[in-house]
Parts: C-alpha cells; sequence; structure tokens
C-alpha cells in the first residue's frame, strides 16, 4: 500500500523560478497563486507563501469596490486583484473592504 510521506507545513512551497522574483511578485503556476516573500535569485531554490494575508494592487473607479468576504481572482494580465473568475485564478477572500479609490485590497490566500 503507498503512503503518503510528511515533507512540511505547507505554508510555502519550494520554488526556482527562471528569471529573477523580487518580494511581493504574485507568481501562478497552473492554478496555483503564490507571493514570493523574498527575492529570489533566477534559478536558485527559494520559497513562495500560499498561506497568509497580503495587500494586492486591485484596480481604481466606479464599480471597483470590494466588500469583505467577496471571493477575489487574480488577473495575471492586467496584475490586479478583481472579483471577476473569467480568465482568472483564484485569489482568495478579502478580509478589509476597499472602496472604489483605493488601490489595494487585503485577502487571504486561498488554494
Amino acid at each position: 500500500m503507498s503512503r503518503a510521506i510528511f515533507v512540511q507545513d505547507g505554508g510555502a512551497v519550494d520554488y526556482t523560478p527562471t528569471a529573477d522574483v523580487t518580494a511581493g511578485d504574485v507568481i501562478v503556476q497552473g492554478d496555483l497563486v503564490a507571493v514570493a516573500k523574498l527575492d529570489i535569485k533566477a534559478g536558485k531554490l527559494g520559497s513562495l507563501a500560499v498561506e497568509g494575508v497580503f495587500d494586492f494592487p486591485k484596480a481604481t473607479g466606479t464599480g471597483t469596490a470590494l466588500a469583505v468576504g467577496t471571493v477575489v481572482y487574480w488577473n495575471n494580465t492586467t496584475k490586479v486583484a478583481t472579483s471577476s473568475a473569467t480568465g482568472n485564478k483564484l485569489l482568495g477572500k478579502v478580509v478589509r473592504a476597499a472602496s472604489d479609490s483605493d488601490a489595494k485590497v487585503r485577502v487571504r490566500l486561498s488554494q
């Protein structure tokens, strides 16, 4: 019988980028969306956070407000959190409301 072998707690995952990554960069791998907590040099092993609460950029203007509890997605083209699932990857839930004029939204990652 095959058994699972514990590797790590899972709040972060190993990652070796092909290009330099800066702390705060959002990295999308398939359906996994993660955040670099530290700079990682290309070709060097680092880690990405897959749990936690982060401030993400969001669009501003009429209709862009996000209420607490809203499920948000990462738009990897425009590099913003959005409530639109179409073409985007699940990011998490809003934990602090963001108004139309706010350029950032606080989100708890959920994968």
